[in-house]
């Protein structure tokens, strides 16, 4: 399965500047970046966390020669739920990167792609006793469906797509249902000037709600914000409501003297990166480092 981790260099960079005995992998998808930190620092330790039990056996298939040493351990935890692992709080590094694993987009049974036809669930842990996005599309009202659209897809057009599923007499079932009804609800010109998928944005609002991936990212920074150890912590994000929630957090840290940020703008891939791999497009990663006090 192609899995290029985003902006690998400068994540290996930024860690090899700093303690790295124990590093906490906080989002494994298909271990790309644990595989490269075992690699590339021999005397390590990593620790994967994923919600999803398939990029977890994957990752452990992947990574089976490192388990057998016992430089890695993996464990299907969501990162939101950090202070529920034994000395969680005791990490040299702490990566995260926030993006969608291309298992979970190239599988149409999870439901995650608006380029492949599939059941409407989005679920990243489909054990858990959460909505599914069909669930999410029927349950809720239009108003609550535009506000969802809008908060977490940045959707101009929220409202008008928002009462069209409403409207729509034929249930939801697929994939393939929700997008060409997208398509319908708006006129080609709309369209033609969006200059992406006309799905995209209501897709990933959709699975940030069905997952409460905003929830689970403010869980992960309260209970990091009372770390008492020197500790790197990196972020890689791709929407703009999480990057702004990670600076806004790292500059309240710098200010109270919990540490210091270390990309004062954000890191973005190069342009050979994008043109290798167009997922890392909107990638933005930042980088703090937590001291003792």
């Amino acid at each position: 399965m192609n899995h290029e981790p985003v902006m690998l260099n400068e994540v290996l960079e930024l860690i090899k500047n700093c303690r790295h005995q124990k590093i906490l992998d906080g989002t494994l998808g298909l271990g790309g970046y644990s595989e490269a930190m075992l690699k590339n620092f021999p005397e390590c330790f990593v620790l994967g966390l994923d919600r999803d039990q398939q990029a977890i056996n994957f990752s452990r298939e992947r990574l089976k020669n490192f388990e057998l040493e016992k430089r890695f351990l993996a464990c299907q935890k969501n990162f939101g739920s950090l202070s529920e692992i034994p000395d969680a709080d005791s990490f040299d590094v702490y990566v995260f990167d926030l993006g969608v694993s291309n298992m979970q987009i190239t599988t149409p049974e999870r439901g995650f792609s608006f380029q492949s036809d599939g059941p409407l669930d989005m679920r990243m842990n489909p054990d858990e006793n959460s909505l599914t996005a069909r669930e999410v599309l029927e349950q809720s009202d239009e108003k609550t469906l535009a506000e969802i659209f809008w908060k977490y897809g940045e959707e101009r057009f929220s409202r008008q797509i928002a009462s069209a599923v409403k409207k729509n007499k034929k249930p939801l079932e697929t994939t393939g249902d929700l997008v060409n009804l997208i398509r319908v609800s708006l006129p080609q010109p709309v369209q033609r000037k969006m200059g992406t998928h006309p799905a995209r944005r209501i897709f990933q609002a959709l699975r940030i709600y069905v997952n409460d991936e905003m929830q689970e990212l403010e869980n992960l920074l309260k209970f990091m914000e009372n770390f008492n150890h020197e500790a790197l912590i990196i972020f890689v994000s791709y929407h703009s409501l999480e990057d702004r929630i990670v600076k806004k957090t790292f500059r309240e840290w710098q200010s109270s003297g919990t540490g210091k940020i270390l990309t004062r703008h954000p890191m973005t891939p190069s342009e050979l990166e994008v043109k290798n791999n167009y997922k890392a497009r909107s990638a933005k990663l930042r980088a703090f480092f937590t001291i003792r006090h």
